[in-house]
Protein backbone atom coordinates (compact mmCIF):
# COMPACT_ATOMS: atom_id res chain seq x y z
CA UNK A 1 0.00 0.00 0.00
CA UNK A 2 2.70 2.51 1.01
CA UNK A 3 4.69 2.13 -2.74
CA UNK A 4 1.27 2.90 -4.26
CA UNK A 5 0.93 5.88 -2.28
CA UNK A 6 4.47 7.13 -2.54
CA UNK A 7 4.81 6.71 -6.62
CA UNK A 8 1.20 8.58 -6.59
CA UNK A 9 2.68 11.65 -5.03
CA UNK A 10 5.70 11.26 -7.01
CA UNK A 11 3.24 10.97 -10.61
CA UNK A 12 1.26 14.01 -8.91
CA UNK A 13 4.34 15.97 -8.65
CA UNK A 14 5.66 15.45 -12.05
CA UNK A 15 2.51 15.68 -13.81
CA UNK A 16 2.58 19.42 -11.46
CA UNK A 17 5.76 20.21 -12.72
CA UNK A 18 5.05 19.62 -15.90
CA UNK A 19 1.98 21.57 -16.23
CA UNK A 20 3.20 24.31 -14.22
CA UNK A 21 6.18 24.36 -17.64
CA UNK A 22 3.15 24.27 -20.23
CA UNK A 23 1.81 27.04 -18.55
CA UNK A 24 5.26 29.08 -18.35
CA UNK A 25 5.47 28.50 -22.52
CA UNK A 26 2.24 29.58 -22.70
CA UNK A 27 2.71 32.61 -20.62
CA UNK A 28 5.12 33.73 -23.14
CA UNK A 29 2.60 33.32 -26.27
CA UNK A 30 1.05 36.43 -25.42
CA UNK A 31 -0.66 39.08 -27.05
CA UNK A 32 -2.08 43.06 -25.92
CA UNK A 33 -5.43 44.37 -26.67
CA UNK A 34 -5.99 47.16 -28.56
CA UNK A 35 -7.64 49.50 -26.99
CA UNK A 36 -6.10 48.84 -23.49
CA UNK A 37 -2.57 49.76 -21.66
CA UNK A 38 0.26 47.81 -23.96
CA UNK A 39 1.69 46.13 -20.65
CA UNK A 40 -1.64 44.36 -20.03
CA UNK A 41 -1.49 40.92 -22.54
CA UNK A 42 -3.54 38.38 -22.87
CA UNK A 43 -2.30 34.48 -22.28
CA UNK A 44 -3.72 31.44 -21.86
CA UNK A 45 -0.83 30.23 -19.18
CA UNK A 46 -4.09 29.25 -17.07
CA UNK A 47 -5.17 26.31 -18.99
CA UNK A 48 -2.84 24.07 -17.42
CA UNK A 49 -3.44 25.68 -14.12
CA UNK A 50 -7.03 24.80 -14.62
CA UNK A 51 -6.42 21.69 -16.23
CA UNK A 52 -4.37 20.42 -12.82
CA UNK A 53 -6.59 21.89 -10.59
CA UNK A 54 -9.41 19.88 -11.87
CA UNK A 55 -7.30 16.56 -12.04
CA UNK A 56 -6.05 16.94 -8.05
CA UNK A 57 -7.43 19.89 -6.38
CA UNK A 58 -7.56 23.84 -6.12
CA UNK A 59 -4.76 23.69 -4.36
CA UNK A 60 -2.73 21.78 -7.31
CA UNK A 61 -3.79 24.62 -9.40
CA UNK A 62 -2.34 26.95 -7.14
CA UNK A 63 0.99 25.06 -7.23
CA UNK A 64 1.11 25.05 -10.85
CA UNK A 65 0.49 29.08 -10.67
CA UNK A 66 3.01 29.22 -8.49
CA UNK A 67 5.60 27.03 -10.25
CA UNK A 68 5.12 29.07 -13.65
CA UNK A 69 5.39 32.64 -11.51
CA UNK A 70 8.68 30.65 -10.11
CA UNK A 71 10.37 29.87 -13.61
CA UNK A 72 9.52 33.26 -14.88
CA UNK A 73 11.96 34.85 -12.19
CA UNK A 74 14.34 32.89 -13.26
CA UNK A 75 13.97 33.00 -16.86
CA UNK A 76 13.39 36.91 -16.62
CA UNK A 77 16.12 37.49 -14.85
CA UNK A 78 13.67 38.75 -11.65
CA UNK A 79 13.32 42.07 -13.47
CA UNK A 80 9.78 43.02 -12.37
CA UNK A 81 8.90 40.98 -9.33
CA UNK A 82 5.44 42.98 -8.36
CA UNK A 83 3.99 41.53 -11.94
CA UNK A 84 5.03 37.96 -11.56
CA UNK A 85 3.24 38.50 -8.13
CA UNK A 86 0.16 40.51 -9.56
CA UNK A 87 -0.12 37.42 -12.44
CA UNK A 88 0.12 34.49 -9.27
CA UNK A 89 -2.72 36.66 -7.82
CA UNK A 90 -5.14 36.86 -10.46
CA UNK A 91 -4.09 32.89 -11.65
CA UNK A 92 -5.04 31.90 -8.21
CA UNK A 93 -8.57 34.40 -8.28
CA UNK A 94 -9.59 32.48 -11.61
CA UNK A 95 -8.38 29.02 -10.85
CA UNK A 96 -9.75 28.70 -7.52
CA UNK A 97 -13.35 29.69 -8.00
CA UNK A 98 -13.64 26.95 -11.32
CA UNK A 99 -12.32 23.71 -8.95
CA UNK A 100 -14.17 24.40 -5.76
CA UNK A 101 -17.40 24.50 -7.67
CA UNK A 102 -16.25 21.17 -10.03
CA UNK A 103 -15.05 19.31 -7.15
CA UNK A 104 -18.84 20.03 -5.32
CA UNK A 105 -20.70 18.64 -8.55
CA UNK A 106 -18.07 17.42 -11.48
CA UNK A 107 -19.69 18.31 -14.75
CA UNK A 108 -19.61 20.80 -17.91
CA UNK A 109 -22.26 22.85 -16.13
CA UNK A 110 -20.09 23.64 -12.44
CA UNK A 111 -16.93 24.08 -15.28
CA UNK A 112 -18.87 27.45 -16.81
CA UNK A 113 -20.62 28.03 -13.70
CA UNK A 114 -16.54 28.50 -12.09
CA UNK A 115 -15.52 30.40 -14.43
CA UNK A 116 -18.29 32.82 -14.76
CA UNK A 117 -17.29 33.01 -10.85
CA UNK A 118 -13.80 33.26 -11.31
CA UNK A 119 -13.82 35.72 -14.11
CA UNK A 120 -16.04 38.44 -11.80
CA UNK A 121 -13.77 37.36 -8.76
CA UNK A 122 -10.48 37.89 -10.42
CA UNK A 123 -11.56 41.34 -12.17
CA UNK A 124 -12.91 42.56 -8.90
CA UNK A 125 -10.14 41.35 -6.65
CA UNK A 126 -7.44 42.35 -9.16
CA UNK A 127 -9.03 45.76 -9.23
CA UNK A 128 -9.09 46.16 -5.63
CA UNK A 129 -5.30 44.67 -4.77
CA UNK A 130 -4.10 46.79 -7.54
CA UNK A 131 -5.88 49.76 -6.16
CA UNK A 132 -4.56 49.47 -2.71
CA UNK A 133 -1.20 47.17 -3.23
CA UNK A 134 -0.01 46.60 -6.23
CA UNK A 135 -0.08 50.34 -8.43
CA UNK A 136 1.90 51.61 -4.79
CA UNK A 137 3.89 48.98 -4.54
CA UNK A 138 4.82 49.45 -8.06
CA UNK A 139 5.30 53.62 -7.78
CA UNK A 140 7.70 52.34 -5.40
CA UNK A 141 9.37 49.98 -6.94
CA UNK A 142 10.04 51.77 -10.04
CA UNK A 143 9.93 55.31 -8.62
CA UNK A 144 7.26 56.71 -9.86
CA UNK A 145 5.14 58.38 -6.85
CA UNK A 146 2.55 59.76 -9.65
CA UNK A 147 1.22 56.29 -10.00
CA UNK A 148 0.42 55.97 -6.18
CA UNK A 149 -1.98 59.28 -6.87
CA UNK A 150 -6.03 58.46 -6.11
CA UNK A 151 -6.69 59.80 -9.62
CA UNK A 152 -4.39 57.42 -11.81
CA UNK A 153 -5.15 54.34 -9.55
CA UNK A 154 -8.66 55.31 -10.59
CA UNK A 155 -8.10 55.78 -14.36
CA UNK A 156 -5.79 52.80 -14.20
CA UNK A 157 -8.72 50.41 -12.28
CA UNK A 158 -11.57 51.14 -14.21
CA UNK A 159 -10.07 51.66 -18.06
CA UNK A 160 -7.42 48.69 -17.53
CA UNK A 161 -7.54 46.58 -15.21
CA UNK A 162 -11.13 45.90 -14.55
CA UNK A 163 -11.60 45.55 -18.28
CA UNK A 164 -8.75 43.77 -18.95
CA UNK A 165 -9.51 40.68 -16.27
CA UNK A 166 -13.25 40.41 -17.32
CA UNK A 167 -11.89 39.91 -21.21
CA UNK A 168 -9.21 37.91 -20.15
CA UNK A 169 -11.50 35.54 -18.03
CA UNK A 170 -14.38 35.45 -21.09
CA UNK A 171 -11.24 34.50 -23.19
CA UNK A 172 -9.93 31.57 -21.27
CA UNK A 173 -13.33 30.51 -20.60
CA UNK A 174 -13.89 30.62 -24.09
CA UNK A 175 -11.09 28.27 -25.11
CA UNK A 176 -11.12 26.45 -21.89
CA UNK A 177 -14.84 24.89 -22.22
CA UNK A 178 -14.47 22.65 -25.62
CA UNK A 179 -11.31 21.50 -24.34
CA UNK A 180 -12.78 20.57 -21.04
CA UNK A 181 -15.88 18.80 -22.77
CA UNK A 182 -13.22 16.85 -25.07
CA UNK A 183 -11.07 15.87 -22.42
CA UNK A 184 -13.78 15.16 -19.64
CA UNK A 185 -13.59 11.23 -19.74
CA UNK A 186 -9.64 11.71 -19.70
CA UNK A 187 -9.59 13.94 -16.47
CA UNK A 188 -12.18 11.82 -15.08
CA UNK A 189 -10.70 8.60 -15.97
CA UNK A 190 -7.13 10.78 -14.54
CA UNK A 191 -8.93 11.11 -10.93
CA UNK A 192 -9.97 7.20 -11.06
CA UNK A 193 -6.75 6.49 -11.34
CA UNK A 194 -4.89 8.46 -8.76
CA UNK A 195 -7.71 7.46 -6.19
CA UNK A 196 -7.17 3.91 -6.98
Amino acid sequence: MRPTAQSSKLVKLVVLALLGTISLVLFFLNFPLPFLPPYLKIDFSEVPALMAALIFSPVAGIIVEGIKNLLYLVVSGAGDPIGVASNFFAGVMFVVPVAVLYHRSKGVKSVVSGLVTGTIVMAIGMSVLNYYLILPAYAWFTGAPEMAATTVKWITVSGGVLPFNMIKGVIVGVLFVPVFIKMKAWIEQKQTNLAA
